[in-house]
């Protein structure tokens, strides 16, 4: 789901950017900004920052011992979080015999299982897939809708993974 936030953020400018002109400080904040917001990648509460949307307030800047200066800022921004029961749609990328993995936004590891899919078994081969007895096909880059079942947050890798279920209506690859 895509949810838009306002979130307060500190750009550190360093001494040398700063600018007797304030439109160059503020190029130079949002700059930093974006910058700074591309590298967090995600956050556990918020999901995957995408984008920054509106810069709403540049506060005082403070001189730090450094000479640098520290410019509190509020934003609002996209991001884009998986949550439980959801029904989203992402493509298969890679499959195994157990189940497939499937990318859905900027999620990569979102885990479907064969247990999870009613009614497809698995097909061995140079190119192994998953079938139904209606010859529906579950292979890579298929788009699949799917349901969210659960999802972990890795602290390590700042990043999501999910586990998902066809079971339920309308559920499965998309034609």
């Amino acid at each position: 789901m895509f949810l838009k936030v306002q979130l307060p953020w500190n750009v550190i400018i360093p001494a040398e950017n700063l600018d007797a002109k304030g439109l160059m400080l503020q190029r130079s904040i949002i700059i930093r900004l974006l910058d700074e917001f591309a590298t967090k990648k995600a956050t556990k509460d918020l999901g995957y920052f995408l984008a920054v949307t509106t810069l709403e307030n540049i506060g005082e800047g403070k001189v730090r011992q450094t000479g640098d200066v520290l410019f509190p800022v509020v934003f609002s921004g996209i991001t884009f979080k998986l949550y439980r029961g959801e029904i989203l749609e992402g493509v298969v990328h890679k499959v195994l015999k157990h189940g497939v993995f499937l990318r859905c936004g900027p999620v990569e590891n979102i885990y479907l299982s064969y247990l999870k899919m009613p009614d497809y078994r698995y097909v061995p081969g140079e190119n192994p897939l998953f079938m139904n007895d209606k010859l529906s096909k579950i292979e890579k880059d298929v788009v699949v809708r799917f349901i969210v079942i659960g999802t972990k947050w890795l602290e390590a890798e700042r990043e999501f993974q999910a586990l998902v279920s066809l079971e339920g209506d309308y559920l499965g690859p998309v034609s």
